[in-house]
């Protein structure tokens, strides 16, 4: 199946699954403190509960991998939404800061397939010289995602209750799996013959472990940052809502920037976007390290969400192409090492957010932004598409 032969209900779909993974993952940075208070426990433990959505998220992406090579991607997806949805409608009715960890681990575990099974999908049924334009199409459900769940999950949390923020999304994600039973499902086609076999080719291929190198750094980068902004915001005076409004601006960012990104992918190289998005995430760190007023962060967002659909989209493609022959195995340990990398970021500075040392938390932000930005220029530079993947 082709771009050209999609049903026009497939894109459309990959976008929701996107707008409601997306919806679910940034609904609780904004209710951090709102969080911690009702349950009577420090922000440190919710920064950790943040975490174990994170690590949880990252560690389960090579099984889903295999999971949707044995028994297909839309089978996969409808598995995972529907065992998000239990996870998640559990977290919303939690009393205990254990029983929250827990319920959230289970959701990022969970979660953690619909993404890199929308972007396999792509893979397998786009052509490569469309196909960065096709993934920067599905930020726009990330996008929208992020800016409502910032605003969204902070207005609930501070007027009614931030448990019905998870409620909502655990019930989206139970209309999702249903709505997926009209996608198309398209052949698998890998020629692996055991389970480890294509975590072996990952293994031997040394740009498929840079690009994954790239990926965990990126979640520690990116991610950690957004984690930690509104209660970052919060912390310098504003009120929840606020600082969830704040951080919406990065959702919106990346609406707008998505757009720009996929015309610019048809006529400039990869590379160059991967320059440009690691510019803006260096600048964006650096801006929240000096400062955490309500005026900088909204500068420091549309900073990161063009770094996002800059640098990110183009990442993400690479790993699409880097090894077509482990494709599924290779996308699922992208989306693992990037939310990897933002659950070992969190576990790392979840003292220091405690004690409200943001300014260093941001420092260290900005001074890896710019080896990620080098590496990843350069690196996409020099690769060339294996044969029988044509284009930049």
């Amino acid at each position: 199946m082709t771009a050209a032969a999609a049903p026009g209900r497939a894109p459309r779909l990959l976008q929701l699954i996107t707008f409601v993974s997306t919806l679910d993952r940034f609904a609780m940075p904004p209710m951090l403190i709102a969080i911690a208070h009702e349950l009577g426990a420090p922000l440190s433990a919710m920064v950790n509960a943040a975490g174990a959505y994170f690590l949880a998220y990252g560690l389960m992406q090579p099984v889903w991998g295999m999971i949707s090579d044995r028994v297909g991607l839309v089978t996969t997806m409808r598995m995972a939404l529907s065992l998000s949805a239990v996870s998640t409608i559990a977290a919303a009715f939690t009393q205990t800061t254990l029983g929250l960890g827990i319920a959230r681990g289970l959701a990022g575990a969970c979660f953690g397939a619909a993404i890199p099974a929308a972007l396999i999908y792509v893979g397998d049924t786009v052509p490569a010289h469309l196909r960065q334009r096709e993934v920067t199409a599905l930020m726009v459900g990330v996008a929208l995602g992020t800016a409502l769940a910032s605003i969204g999950a902070g207005v609930l949390a501070q007027f009614a209750s931030w448990r019905a923020a998870f409620l909502l999304t655990g019930l989206a994600a139970v209309v999702l799996a249903v709505a997926l039973g009209r996608l198309p499902r398209p052949p698998r086609a890998r020629a692996h013959t055991s389970v480890l076999a294509p975590l072996l080719d990952v293994v031997r291929s040394g740009p498929t472990r840079l690009v994954l190198a790239l990926a965990f750094t990126e979640g520690a980068v990116l991610l950690g940052v957004l984690t930690l902004l509104p209660a970052a915001v919060e912390a310098s005076g504003a009120s929840t809502s606020v600082a969830g409004a704040v951080t919406a601006v990065y959702g919106v960012a990346v609406l707008g920037f998505a757009r720009v990104v996929g015309a610019l992918s048809q006529r400039m190289h990869a590379s160059r976007l991967i320059a440009l998005g690691a510019v803006a995430a260096a600048v964006a760190c650096g801006l929240t390290a000096l400062s955490r007023a309500p005026g900088v962060a909204l500068a420091a967002a549309g900073l990161l969400g063009l770094a996002w659909a800059s640098m990110h989209s183009s990442l993400q493609t690479w790993a699409t192409e880097v090894l077509p022959s482990a494709r599924a195995t290779v996308v699922s340990a992208f989306a693992g090492a990037l939310f990897l990398g933002s659950a070992v970021a969190a576990v790392l500075v979840g003292g220091l957010a405690e004690s409200h040392r943001y300014a260093e938390i941001f420092g260290w932000a900005t001074v890896l932004a710019i080896p990620l930005g080098l590496f990843a220029t350069l690196g996409r530079t020099r690769w060339i598409r294996p044969e029988g993947e044509p284009g930049r």
